[in-house]
């Protein structure tokens, strides 16, 4: 039994150690070449590196001596630029010293030169004041007058020329500057008066309804004259009633009141009806009428001119002209004449415009109340525009255009001079014959009131006053002055419409006879 259980453990043995050959035949001597060829093979390749690495160095060393020749070359170059540069400025530097020199050399010269110079000119100059002095004392000798004498005698002839030389040039260039603006206010002017054209009605203070037949007058007058009385009663005017045919007369100083008694006797006449029922019935619608006329009046009065926001009370006032006149000039119409005038002025001045306009419109709208309120109308019309809150400078401008008050804006100036040429045109106003007269005889006598007045004579209607001097007792300046006095004088003594120009004449004759 023990014999099979060895043979079984050496054949188990056996069978191990066959195992372990086959597993070294085929596992571990493959793996064993395997690794010597692997490490021969780094081996290889460790040499090659190291070749690789000595070349690369050797190459790496062949490039940077190159690059250090390149930059030693470079810096060398640089350097010799350098030197250079630096030797051209050295040779510059020599050539400016050199000039410097020469320069230095030539001044030194010119310094000796110059002081010989001076020294010549002190002994000449010696010389001079020496010369100077004898002259001096032979001129105060011939002239028996001190050199300070002798100045002050030059200084005096040359202050009478200097200022007669000013005097000269102030004048001429006064008269310049006068003749100028004339021409330019005669351009403004004219040109306003082309663009404007407005209507003019004259009126009196009496009006004249005419009649069918003269039987009329007599129903007019009524049963002992109470129709008469109670139409003159309601009306507030005066009915004349004469030999006139087929008229009755219409008198009265406050226009509206006569436009409404013309208007309700018409109505009456056409009616047939008189009677003082009636004839209070009709001037009650009569008065209705008027009034809507005079508003539409002052409305198409501010259409025409564009002034707009005025105040009611404003408007009706302004239409309250529709039946005023002014020698013979209607009053509204005059108003938007003088808008028109002095917006155009305006517009060529480059001013304002709108408030030209504005001020020219209401100027005279103190008219409308100055039955009631005492003052020049004027002042009234500008209470009654601050009253109605106008702009300030509204206010100014209607207040100065008669200088009430002293103008102080170009507007009111503008104003003004539209108020004059709207009044002054030939046509536009007219006085009776005895007025004219009486005027054209106070103007000469209040030039013939001044001393040294030879003649005055009143031309073109009383337009213009010539004042003709007697030459030995008024001088140029006596004749400027005179008649600055004879228009302030006829601006205090007289009213008239427009301007009045006052020219005083001085002329001096030399007459003599051959014989």
């Amino acid at each position: 039994m023990t014999t099979p259980i060895v043979l079984c453990a050496l054949a188990g043995g056996a069978a191990a150690v066959v195992v372990l050959a086959i597993g070294y035949a085929l596992y571990i001597k493959p793996n064993q070449d395997r690794a010597k060829a692997m490490l021969a093979e780094v081996e290889d390749r460790k040499l090659q590196l190291e070749k690789d690495i000595e070349s690369r160095k050797k190459l790496v060393e062949l490039e940077a001596k190159e690059e250090a020749y390149k930059l030693r070359a470079e810096i060398e170059k640089e350097n010799r630029e350098k030197r250079a540069e630096i030797q051209r400025f050295e040779r510059r530097l020599t050539q400016k010293e050199e000039t410097l020199d020469r320069r230095l050399d030539n001044l030194d010269k010119k310094e000796r030169a110059i002081a010989q110079r001076e020294q010549d000119a002190g002994k000449k100059l010696e010389e001079l004041n020496s010369l100077i002095s004898e002259q001096r004392e032979e001129l105060q000798r011939i002239a028996r007058m001190t050199a300070e004498e002798a100045r002050d005698t030059l200084l005096r002839q040359v202050e009478r020329e200097c200022e007669r030389e000013v005097a000269r040039r102030i004048r001429e260039t006064e008269e310049h500057i006068k003749d100028e603006s004339d021409r330019r206010a005669r351009d403004i002017i004219t040109l306003a008066i082309q663009r404007c054209a407005v209507d003019q009605a004259a009126e009196t203070t009496v009006s004249v309804v005419p009649l069918p037949g003269d039987d009329m007058k007599g129903r007019i007058i009524g049963r002992e004259g109470r129709n008469i009385r109670a139409f003159e009663t309601l009306t507030g005017v005066d009915l004349i009633i004469d030999d006139t045919p087929e008229a009755v007369v219409i008198s009265g100083f406050d226009p509206v009141r006569r436009e409404v008694a013309r208007q309700a006797l018409s109505n009456l006449i056409v009616d047939g009806r008189i009677h003082p029922g009636r004839i209070e019935e009709t001037v009650a619608k009569a008065q209705e009428e008027v009034e809507t006329a005079m508003r539409e009046a002052a409305e198409m009065a501010v259409f025409e001119t564009g002034v707009t926001g005025l105040d009611p009370e404003v408007l009706k006032l302004l239409g309250r002209l529709k039946y005023r006149t002014s020698y013979g000039q209607n009053v509204l119409e005059h108003s938007i004449e003088v808008a028109h005038l002095a917006g155009a002025m305006a517009a060529e001045l480059e001013v304002n415009v709108p408030l030209a306009k504005r001020a020219g419109l209401l100027h005279d709208l103190g008219k409308a109340v100055d039955f009631e309120v005492e003052g020049p109308h004027a002042l009234i019309t500008m209470d009654i525009l601050r009253k109605f809150r106008e702009p300030a400078e509204v206010c100014h401008a209607a207040g100065a255009h008669h200088n009430d008050i002293e103008p102080h804006s170009i507007e009111a100036v503008l104003v003004l001079a539209a108020d004059a040429i709207s009044a002054s045109r030939p046509g536009a106003r007219r006085e009776t014959l005895e007025t004219y007269v009486k005027r054209l005889q106070k103007l000469e006598t209040i030039a013939d009131s001044f001393p040294g007045v030879d003649k005055a004579f009143a031309v073109q209607a009383g337009r213009e006053i010539r004042v003709m001097v007697k030459p030995e007792h008024v001088n140029d300046d006596g004749a400027a002055k005179l008649a600055r006095d004879v228009a302030k004088k006829i601006e205090d003594e007289m009213e008239y419409p427009g301007q009045i120009k006052v020219t005083v004449i001085r002329e001096v004759r030399a007459v003599e006879h051959a014989k």
